[in-house]
This record gives structure tokens, sequence and C-alpha cells, in this order.
């Protein structure tokens, strides 16, 4: 509802220096022994007499009041305004035009206290006021308080002064003030804008209908939105009135009236040359003067010559459609909407551009593309995922198949561990895939990062490359942490690659990790960190570093230093998510020319955490205890359910296929077949793993179920969850982890 600022240097010296100069002219008329001072003065303070003496005639509501809030004084606006105030406090009087006045007065007194001063535009229903504060003494502040909406008449009288056509609208396209050229225009005060440009409102950088006195007219129409309260709109000339807009305004836009006019605009003649420019448009495109500058020299991104576009706007083919352009050299990050009119001059034939700046509109686009496409690349990395576990699934099944077969001192035994050590990197490698294409879930555990990094370190080592060296610098008491340790590997791996990218030629990336013990909270910008005992890990690289007006941006999602195609945006918005996911902090720091650091605090974790995740598969080689049950297969990729059925009736199961969901349900529709456990695919043809386990649960309600899937688990948890006695088992699964599950899920 309110807005604070603090007052700075300018304004304090300003206020203060003014205030000086109308307390002495006060004091003199007291001096001078004027009548005009009243009776209940008579018993205060010289300085605070000439004070209220000055309030007194002040056209603005004003009290006096102690530091807590209590009012000594105020003058007659503010008695007419807010009448009696029973409890004589400020915050009552305050209270009438916001809904929280304590809080709105108490950050005034502090801003006061540190700067002398301070000012609040307060926007209510009611209208909009301006608040101001300035401390007299240790307990005497003054207080005026403006009503902006009464004096918007008096603020823009300095409009007055144009020679364009000029006037405010507020959010329901009320005119709130129109200087005299507009009213001499249309000859009367209209109320709302559709009595003067029709049905259609204007349109920055377009031509538009003006009902004047002497009938209807054509302007060029610039918009320029002020607050989403209030915009201004000005009218421009246009082609058919070169030296004067009518003959009876008598209106004259010669580009030295409109230098300070705030519509960004440019005159074009017929080669592209611009001829002629206003202060707000040579700002917006980075240039200071003209010099024979063309406008493809500053603009680009049509995609064909600008010039053409420029001669078919001359020729009055088409060229009048706004284009949306982009700033070259070093304004290449700004967007520009341009629109041509063509006008008739001593000069001849030529163009007047208007601008409008969109680069924040076109950021946006650009990051809801870049969505989209992460959003269909996560989705197709999902599938491409789901196809290779089922083939790793039979890969590696049958690896282990053969390896119960194959000892040590076999001939082939070598040629299957590397098959099957190779099809558990590419298991590896699709959970990266599976980890990009979803929201993770996290599985907690208990990490000495020690070990953590140390596995990482190969892995690591390639991502940077031979020019980068990597250098870990561990505490030897460091305590653990509890986090993910697949999602804790994914942060790493950002950092790293980022700090590689910092360091195109070559360099140190160092990762410290140090215990810190926090007696007092840790404050860094808007973030507190308790107190406490944390794990610290930083990642400090020697790189080109960040300008500091671009650090405080580095974590929010799409955001890149680097240029178009060589990043997302994404690395280190999705370290912040998962770091604060586990409970902890990351922030970054960075000097030009020296290099970044990213530092992250964990909680350090000294109690045992509860490991939910399912024991981790043991190799090939492991001996295997027999079973017994009946166990109920459906699994429609005929490789996984060659291996699953195999394997299962290796360990003494007594296995019944099916391909899809339909034809087990068709098997138990006998009475008399007896089966102790499902277990079956998720996604399939027709009826998927869920829905047909419920349909069968109908008439077997105590059967165990196990799903297997090459998705991700909370693909289908909210169906898994209202399914009693169900684990999952992801693919790609080994022999061992099976028959583990299906074993760990009969005795349970």
């Amino acid at each position: 509802m309110f807005g604070l600022f603090a007052g700075d240097h300018v304004f304090r010296l300003t206020a203060v220096f003014a205030g000086i100069v109308l307390m002495f002219m006060a004091f003199l008329t007291y001096r001078r022994g004027s009548r005009i001072v009243r009776d209940d003065i008579a018993e205060i303070s010289p300085l605070r007499r000439v004070i209220q003496t000055m309030l007194l005639y002040d056209g603005d509501i004003a009290f006096l009041t102690s530091a807590n809030g209590d009012i000594l004084y105020r003058n007659p606006a503010a008695i007419t305004r807010f009448g009696d105030i029973s409890d004589g406090h400020l915050g009552s009087a305050i209270g009438q035009i916001v809904a929280t006045p304590d809080l709105l007065l108490a950050q005034m007194r502090e801003q006061a206290t540190a700067y002398g001063a301070a000012t609040q535009d307060v926007a209510t229903r009611t209208g909009q006021y301006r608040l101001t504060h300035m401390m007299i003494e240790p307990d005497l502040g003054m207080w005026r308080l403006n009503d902006q909406g009464r004096n918007s008449q008096s603020l823009g009288r300095a409009a007055d002064m144009l020679t364009l056509p000029m006037l405010t609208a507020g959010p329901s396209d009320a005119v709130l003030y129109m200087n005299e050229v507009f009213r001499k225009l249309l000859g009367n005060r209209p109320k709302s804008l559709s009595e003067i440009f029709g049905a259609t409102p204007p349109v920055s950088g377009r031509t538009c209908e003006v009902r004047t006195t002497s009938g209807p007219q054509t302007f060029i129409a610039g918009v320029v939105d002020r607050t989403a309260q209030r915009r201004e709109i000005y009218l421009l000339p246009t082609a058919r009135d070169a030296t004067g807009l009518t003959g009876t305004v008598g209106l004259s836009a010669g580009w030295d009236e409109i230098e300070d006019l705030p519509v960004p605009l440019l005159k074009i003649c017929r080669d592209g040359v611009i001829t002629a420019s206003n202060r707000q448009a040579r700002v917006l495109l980075g240039f200071e003067n003209n010099d024979e500058r063309r406008v493809q020299d500053v603009l680009d991104g049509l995609g064909r010559p600008i010039s053409d576009w420029i001669k078919e706007a001359i020729a009055g083919q088409g060229g009048h459609v706004s284009q949306f352009l982009r700033g070259r050299g070093e304004n290449q990050e700004t967007f520009v909407q341009v629109t041509l009119n063509i006008a008739d001059g001593p000069e001849g034939r030529h163009l007047i551009a208007v601008l409008n700046d969109v680069t924040e509109l076109k950021t946006l686009e650009a990051q809801f593309v870049q969505s989209q496409k992460m959003q269909a690349i996560g989705q197709l990395a999902g599938g491409v995922a789901h196809d290779f576990n089922n083939l790793l699934t039979a890969i590696s099944g049958h690896c282990d198949l053969l390896l119960l077969r194959h000892d040590a001192g076999d001939h082939d035994y070598g040629d299957l561990i590397q098959i099957h050590q190779n099809a558990n990197r590419a298991a590896s490698l699709v959970g990266q895939l599976l980890a990009f294409s979803r929201k993770q879930n996290l599985q907690p555990e208990r990490i000495d990062l020690r070990d953590t990094l140390s596995d990482l370190t190969h892995l690591l080592n390639r991502l940077v490359g031979e020019r980068v060296s990597l250098i870990l610098e561990h505490d030897p008491d460091l305590a653990a942490i509890k986090a993910d340790k697949r999602q804790l590997e994914q942060v790493m791996m950002n950092l790293v690659v980022n700090a590689r990218d910092a360091m195109p030629q070559g360099g140190e990336i160092r990762i410290v990790t140090e215990n810190r013990q926090l007696d007092v909270p840790l404050v860094r910008g808007n973030v507190s960190v308790p107190p406490g005992a944390y794990v610290v890990v930083r990642v400090i690289d020697e790189g080109c570093g960040i300008v500091p007006e671009r650090l405080p941006k580095v974590f929010e999602p799409f955001y890149t230093t680097k240029r178009t195609g060589e990043g997302t945006g994404l690395g280190l918005s999705t370290a912040y998510g998962i770091v604060k996911q586990t409970g902890g902090f990351i922030f970054a720091h960075s000097e030009v020319g020296s290099g970044t650091e990213v530092e992250m605090l964990f909680p350090s974790q000294t109690r045992p955490v509860a490991d939910t995740r399912r024991p981790p598969s043991k190799g090939g080689d492991q001996i295997i205890t027999q079973g017994s049950g009946v166990v109920l297969l459906v699994e429609d990729e005929a490789p996984v359910r060659a291996f699953a059925s195999r394997a299962l009736r290796l360990r003494g199961y007594t296995v019944i296929e099916a391909d899809c969901a339909e034809a087990a349900l068709d098997l138990l529709s006998d009475p008399d077949l007896k089966v102790d456990l499902f277990l079956s695919d998720v996604i399939m043809p027709g009826l998927d793993g869920p829905t047909w386990v419920k349909q069968a649960r109908v008439a077997r309600p105590d059967t165990k179920v196990i799903f297997v899937s090459g998705y991700a688990e909370d693909a289908f948890n909210a169906d898994n969850d209202r399914i009693a006695n169900a684990v999952f088992l992801p693919k790609p699964f080994s022999l061992n982890a099976l028959t583990e599950t299906v074993q760990a899920q009969l005795l349970h």
C-alpha cells in the first residue's frame, strides 16, 4: 500500500535549508511583535513558537509531535481534514488514511533519525498522499501531509509551458489533467479519454483521431506510463500539418520544443540517416549526437535490411507497422518497438519514428520461450530415459545371469564384468536425465563430504578439462551433514562447471570444506543464518568475476551472464533450490577480475539419519538363498520379462507371466489360482499397473505388490500411496535387487 523512500543527502540538505529560511522569516515576524501568534502558544519555547507560526499559514496538513507521537500542535488544515482526535495521537489521525499507521510512522521515524528527514508516498482508495517527517529536536518532530490528488493540477502546471497537447489519465481512463494547448484544441474539458479519442484508446507511436473544435484531426500519440495509476498522453504533429497542428491553435512542434518530451523520437530521412532526435531517444539507443548516424547503426534484428523497411515506409507500402528491433553494440540487450509515421516538411518527405522500450517485455518473452523449451527437453529426456532403462535392465540382468555360471578364473569373466560396469555407468547417465526431467524427491542420508567429493573427483576433473586444475582442501575433523547424495553431487557439478566457464584461459578451482560455529546470526543481505554448527563448502575460481549490479540476480531462474546459447541460466538456480530444500544456505561473492566464490552452509549432523532408501544391490557374484511363492509377472517388454522370470525361477519362485494388464486379469479370474505377489510394470499399453492392481485387489486384498518402472517413482506416487503393501523398484534393476525385493515383500 505504501513504499518508503530513504531521504538522500540532496533531499535532506534541501529540506533543512528550506526549513531554516522559513523559520527565520517567521522568527522575524514574531520578533516584530506580529499579532498573528495565537494565545495558545504563548507559553512554549521560542523555536517551537516560530515553527507553529510558520505552519499556521501552511496549505498542507501539518503536525508537531513528541517523540512517542503525541500531538503537540496541528495547523488549521489538519483540524479541517481530521477534526477532533480523541486520544491526541498522530497514529489516530494517519489511521484514517492507512490501515497500519504505527508501522508507517515507526519506519519514517527510523529514517528521519538516520538522515534527518523522511518522505513516504501513500496510495489509498481515497487518493494519493505524500507524508514527510523532519526531526526538529530529540523530542520534537514535524509532520506534513500533502494531498497529491488535490494538488495534481498545480503539479501539472509545468506542462502548460509545452507547445504540444498533453494530458494525464487515470487507470479508468478518467482525464485528471490537461494543459492549456490541449484545452484550446478541444474547446472544452472532457472527463474521459473516450470523449477525445472515441472507443479506441491511443497507442504510443500510432496515429489517432481527435475531436477538436474544427472537426476531427489526426495526430501521432505518445503515451508514457508513469505508474499503474497514471499515464501521460502527448499529441505530435502529422504530415498533414507540418508547420502547425491547426490554423487556430497555432502549434509549432519543432525538435527544440520536444527535446525534453518523455517520448523517444527520431527524425529519419529517405536514406535512413537520423537527422534529429530528442534526449529520450538518445539515452535509449546509447548515442550522444546524430553525426550522420543511420538507423541501421543503432538498431538491428529486422531479418532484412532496415533501409528497405524505411524505403517502404516512405512510399507508404506498409512500413508503418510496428517492428521490434534490438540495439547494437553496447546496447544489444535493449529491445525497442519502433513505429514509423510519414511527415512532410521544408526538407521534403521524411519519417517520424516513435520508440517504446520493450526490453523487459522481450526478456520475459525469452524466459517463457526458454521455459517451454526446457519443459519439452525434460519430457523428451524422461521418455528417452524410460526406454533406455528397459534396455539396460535386459542388458545388465542377462549379464548377471551369465555371471552366475562363470567364476573369476573363467576366460569370459573379465568381459562380463566390463559389460556389467558399463551398464551401470549407462544407468547413472540415464539417472541424470531423469533428474533433469523432473523435480527430485529428497532421500536424505548421513553424508561425509570428504568421501562424497573424493568419489566425485574423477568426474569433476573430466568436466573442467586440462586447462583447469581442481584442488580439494578438507577440514580433517569435518562433521557430517544430512542431504541427498545425488542432489548434492548435482550441485557441485553445476558450481564447478560455472567456475570452469569463467576461466576460458585456464586457472585453478578450489573446493574448501570446514566446520563453522555461529554464536550470533550471520546476516548476508536480506538473509539471516541462525546460530549453530555448520559445515561450510566453498567453490572458489580465478575467473573474470561478476559486476556488483548483476551479483544479486545470479540465483534467479534463467538469469545468466553468459552469451546467448552458452547457458540456460538454470545451473545456479537449481543449486540454490537444492541447498535450500536441504535446509542450508548459499551465497555468492565476487570481484571483477579476481574471481567468484560460492559459499554453502549446511547444518552439522550429529545424530544418525534414518535411511529410507532401499539397500544397495550387491554384486552379481553374491550367493543367493532360495525362496518360495507364486509371483504374477506383468511386463510388456519381452526382454525384461524374460530376464525377470528366469531370475525368480532360479531363486525358487513359481512365476506366471503376462504381457499386459488385461491378460493378468484374465488369469486372476480363475479363483483356484493362488498368487502371493504381483510384480508389475507401471506404464503399459491399455491399463497401467496401479489401475489393474486395484481391480485385482478387490478379490485378493492381501496380495503383496511390487511396481517396477523406467520412469521416476514420483510419477505415480499418488496411486502408489493408495495401494497397501506396495513398494517401488526402479529400472534398471539387477538380479539381486529384484530377488531381494521380492523376498522382503513376501516376508513383510
